[in-house]
């Protein structure tokens, strides 16, 4: 929720880090289940496959909502459906196989990669947002190593798309931290504009109190 007299700028600027630290944590349990469960558990595997790009597009759709919707936030109303599509496209490549699940993987790595860079560039103000351009643009070029390895890809497999999940959370961390570091400062430089501001105030009081307590003894 908005705070009073918080300007929009504010606002994102606050919202910012909570939601890169949940994209970088949700990832990371991603990535660990992936690795420790999925790969030998058909079941999970396919949930996990589905999940991802389901999560993407809740998370996109989260974002848009804190900070004016997603009429108002076109890069992530866009990278919503896309990532929804992708959900069930994976569920429907499930019966095809992992030659189909990374050739949905590199069309949607492609999309969201560069609507994630015009979202940064977007924000580009707000700080940490070098990391969001560079890993849109990452995505985008990960693409052709989901279209190469389809080729080759056979059993339902999602530590196939761990190394990709890996360098999207290292992203949103670095952003979250960036970001962090950034508003402690800002909150720490208003804080020190205001506490100057009633030092201005302060000593012209002061100043009229010794000259009255003067103008008195000299009578």
């Amino acid at each position: 929720m908005p705070r009073a007299n918080e300007t929009p700028t504010q606002l994102v600027r606050r919202w910012l880090p909570t939601y890169y630290f949940l994209r970088a944590g949700v990832s990371a349990g991603w990535i660990t289940l992936a690795v420790l469960v999925g790969k030998n558990t058909p079941a999970v595997s396919a949930a996990l496959l589905v999940a991802y790009p389901a999560w993407d597009a809740i998370a996109n759709y989260i974002d848009a909502q804190k900070v004016g919707g997603l009429r108002l936030n076109r890069s992530q109303m866009l990278n919503f459906f896309a990532s929804v599509i992708t959900a069930i496209a994976v569920a429907f490549a499930l019966t095809k196989g992992m030659s189909a699940i990374l050739l949905v993987f590199g069309a949607w790595a492609f999309i969201a990669g560069v609507l994630q860079l015009v979202t940064g560039v977007r924000r580009w103000e707000l700080g940490g947002q070098w990391a969001m351009v560079l890993s849109g643009g990452q995505s985008a070029l990960v693409s052709l190593f989901f279209f190469k390895k389809a080729a080759s890809a056979s059993a339902l497999d999602p530590t196939a798309i761990a190394g990709y999940a890996t360098l999207g959370a290292v992203y949103f961390l670095i952003s979250a931290i960036w970001l962090t570091v950034k508003n402690a400062r800002l909150r720490r430089s208003r804080r020190d504009v205001m506490l100057q501001g009633q030092d201005v105030e302060i000593i012209p009081a002061e100043a009229q109190s010794a000259s009255k307590r003067t103008s008195s003894l000299s009578m």
